[in-house]
């Protein structure tokens, strides 16, 4: 491995675990390496508009055909000056005397995303749900393509779940009728629905957080260890590195289970 990338790899392993610091307490390395990674972000954010929209959709495409000193309004297309007015008066904000002035861009930028995502929204969270629960029923393969199986989408037995599920899940939230008999049995499946669903969101979560925990890891053992500092590291090195994973996941389940317990009893964390 070169020297630049020994450099730049070894800075990678400190800033992770400059960050790892913050499982023990808040401290000055995790604050460098949380302000250093919320700077590089606004500059790369800003570099990556500047050279993916500004330049390419405004300055040379739309309007290369005019000249500048004309304000561009000599150009075939004059009415792509109306965004970048729109974008100037945005910087008003940054002045408390006409910070006034750059409500009106805002507002035309939150209509356009608005009226963007609205649209997108109803497809993906309401339409595309209820074409799924309206899907007609396959008796023939009921089981399954290739017998009993679950987790086959096709499966008769699964697209009547899905419908079951969201009948009794609607049910639940229909509170003009008391929630008993077949009715409040109904409701009662509808939670057990939800908590499904919000159990696997949940579950889809933790393991997301595992998986960037795992890559960290695998970063300072593979892409450090063993290839920045020594092509053939040590065996302590590795030794101590799997300890430290140990202790964080030791560490991290010890405070779930304090959280838990004050959960549980929340009279213990009253003082006197």
């Amino acid at each position: 491995m070169d020297y630049t990338t020994f450099l730049w790899t070894t800075a990678g392993a400190f800033l992770t675990l400059c960050i790892f610091s913050f499982l023990y307490k808040d401290n000055p390395f995790y604050k460098f390496a949380e302000h250093l990674f919320a700077g590089l972000s606004a500059g790369y954010f800003a570099m990556i508009l500047w050279h993916n929209g500004l330049i390419p959709k405004l300055m040379y495409d739309r309007l290369d055909d005019g000249n500048w000193y004309f304000l561009w309004l000599d150009s075939s297309k004059p009415w792509y000056l109306i965004p970048a007015l729109l974008g100037i008066l945005m910087w008003a904000r940054f002045s408390k005397k006409y910070q006034w002035v750059s409500r009106f861009p805002l507002a035309m930028y939150i209509g356009i995303g608005a009226g963007m995502a609205i649209p997108l929204e109803m497809r993906a969270r309401v339409n595309e749900q209820l074409s799924a629960m309206m899907r007609s029923i396959d008796w023939s393969h009921f089981f399954g393509m290739n017998g009993f199986n679950l987790l086959d989408t096709m499966s008769g037995l699964s697209q009547l779940i899905v419908f079951i599920g969201a009948i009794c899940g609607l049910v639940y939230f229909f509170f003009s009728k008391a929630h008993t008999g077949v009715f409040g049995g109904m409701a009662k499946f509808g939670i057990w629905i939800l908590m499904i669903g919000f159990g696997a969101s949940f579950g889809f979560t933790v393991m997301a957080r595992v998986s960037l925990f795992i890559n960290r890891m695998q970063f300072l053992d593979q892409r450090w260890i063993k290839s920045a500092l020594a092509t053939t590291a040590p065996w302590w090195y590795e030794v101590v590195l799997y300890l430290v994973a140990v202790v964080v996941v030791a560490y991290v389940a010890w405070e779930l289970a304090a959280f838990l317990r004050r959960k549980k009893n929340p009279e213990t964390n009253q003082v006197g």
